[in-house]
């Protein structure tokens, strides 16, 4: 007898419909029933994970606790859930394949001739189950990355029809997320593109449980009824999923629908108690119904894809109601930016946030703003990259130190404020050389960054490869630019700050991953609060 339920999310007519949405709504209903849900996120593509990836290629790279470069999907998983993820949350193609011919090379398969069947299928079976298998959860939600009919997607769906069939009655379901396009030439909603979609699962031998139907228009009762049909599932498997304001919206809309409720029909299980959605629904209502509204900078080189700084937004939001706050991100090109210009692009900003990214390009117009936030007392935060940009920004313009600067961007510069460690300086592979995951650090008492957190220490999740070189510590420290909080175990500056200032602090680390609706992260909500007072 089974213990662990599993539910397979997959999708089909076209890419990025929301399975990641969908997926973390369902288990937060799940949750707020009683039931102890994880989602996991298994991507078909063949890099090993994101962390080489270019933002422009697949969003925000998302980092756990236990330092996996992870699918941004599992940012989304952790938001809604208030629960952290971990490595075993996210598997990528080349994950998988790297596995399995390790094992090859090993001699583990005793000279079997090495096929996608069974032995790529039984790799990706094996870490479904994986969480599964270790007694904290009743009910896994697999996320299969991609749409069905991908020639990438084929050993996943094929792994899903295995372990559906070998789970047995009433251990999984399988929901598919779809398409019904509305199309204005015939004032009509089309189901044919659900229709094919679901013909090509069951071309793979699996049948979906459940259809998650996205629209911009609501679905008729009759609609309902020719998908059910047609696609060979109950009226009440056929879920709406309608375009929403916010994707915070969406685990209510789901609740209306009885998502919740049909999943746990289909699963055997009891619907127990109704879900408590009360710290929900109050997170909800603060974040519609804001007092004050305020204009922050978010000061990057990949600001074109929002998804680059996905967590960053997010955290913005969490931060703004819990100010009752409508926070608006103005996206702000750093490569376009200069000391001659940098006031008319700051003119309507009320605050400035730096954000992280990595190489040479950018860096110049982010230095510029770092400056003139800190001469017009311009609230400021600066993330990883952002607050290396703040330590050359002082000690070039206040220790006059002119040529500071990183050895990322520099590597003959005579005075690198920001380097590489020793240890780091004769690796040659990028995957998984960096400092990554959670790292303590101690806050310096009566500092802003200890009146933020409230107490001596804290974790939170890095994601760099260069760090503040301590060779300029004493210098930086004596001239105003404070230390307030560092690692314990390697004495690197993690953050930074000035006094005398409405709000200036930089972080070596990355707090956006940590916001989540439950727990809003504290910088992120002190910074909008000290804007608000400064805007008074």
């Amino acid at each position: 007898m089974n213990t662990t339920k599993y539910i397979f999310v997959t999708g089909g007519v076209t890419s990025s419909l929301g399975k990641g949405i969908i997926a973390a709504s369902l288990a937060k209903l799940l949750q707020a029933r009683g039931y102890r849900t994880t989602i996991q996120k298994f991507d078909p593509y063949i890099n090993v994970d994101p962390g080489t990836l270019n933002p422009y290629e697949h969003g925000e790279c998302f980092v756990t606790d236990d330092g996996a470069e992870t699918d941004l999907d599992l940012g989304h998983y952790e938001r809604f859930l208030n629960v952290p993820t971990s490595q075993a949350n996210n598997v990528t193609t080349g994950r998988v394949y790297l596995s399995v011919i390790e094992k090859e090379r090993r001699g583990e398969f005793l000279g079997k001739t090495v096929q996608v069947v069974p032995h790529i299928t039984n790799e990706i079976k094996s870490r479904m189950q994986l969480l599964g298998q270790t007694g904290e959860y009743d009910i896994i939600i697999t996320e299969i990355g991609g749409t069905v009919g991908d020639i990438e997607s084929l050993p996943y769906i094929e792994s899903v029809r295995q372990l559906v069939w070998e789970l047995g009655e009433h251990n999984s379901i399988v929901i598919h997320l779809t398409l019904v396009p509305y199309l204005a030439a015939a004032g009509e909603l089309k189901t044919k593109p659900t229709q094919h979609s679901v013909k090509t699962l069951m071309e793979s031998g699996i049948k979906a449980d459940i259809l998650v139907c996205r629209t911009e228009h609501e679905l008729s009762a009759e609609l309902r009824q020719k998908l059910a049909l047609f696609c060979n599932v109950t009226k009440e498997a056929v879920i709406q999923s309608i375009d929403a304001k916010t994707i915070y919206e969406v685990p209510n809309l789901m609740l209306d629908e009885g998502l919740d409720v049909v999943a746990l029909k289909k699963l055997n299980l009891p619907e127990k108690s109704a879900p408590d959605l009360d710290q929900w629904n109050a997170f909800l209502t603060r974040h519609k119904n804001p007092k004050h509204t305020i204009n922050i900078g978010l000061v990057g080189k990949y600001v074109e894809l929002q998804d680059s700084y996905k967590s960053i937004l997010e955290a913005f939001i969490h931060a703004g109601a819990a100010n009752e706050t409508k926070v608006n991100v103005v996206s702000i090109h750093s490569e376009y930016i200069d000391a001659s210009n940098v006031a008319e692009k700051l003119k309507d900003i009320d605050g400035i946030l730096v954000a992280p990214g990595f190489g040479e390009r950018g860096i110049e117009g982010k230095i510029a703003t770092v400056q003139y936030a800190r001469e017009h007392q311009l609230p400021f935060f600066g993330i990883c990259l952002g607050m290396q940009m703040a330590v050359i920004e002082y000690a070039r313009n206040v220790l006059h130190l002119a040529e500071a600067n990183s050895t990322e961007m520099n590597p003959d510069t005579p005075h690198p404020v920001i380097d590489l460690m020793e240890s780091q300086k004769n690796v040659t592979e990028k995957g998984g050389t960096m400092r990554l995951g959670a790292w303590t650090c101690n806050l310096k008492p009566g500092t802003l960054a200890h009146r933020i957190y409230g107490k001596d220490q804290i974790s939170e999740r890095h994601r760099h490869r260069y760090e503040y070189n301590n060779r300029y510590a004493e210098a930086l420290q004596e001239a105003g630019l404070v230390s307030s909080g560092v690692n314990p175990e390697t004495g690197l500056v993690e953050i930074v700050e000035l006094e005398n200032h409405p709000f200036f602090i930089g972080v070596q680390y990355h707090p956006e991953y940590k916001s989540t609706v439950a727990n809003p992260q504290p910088i992120f909500v002190s910074f909008v609060a000290a804007i608000v007072k400064n805007k008074m």
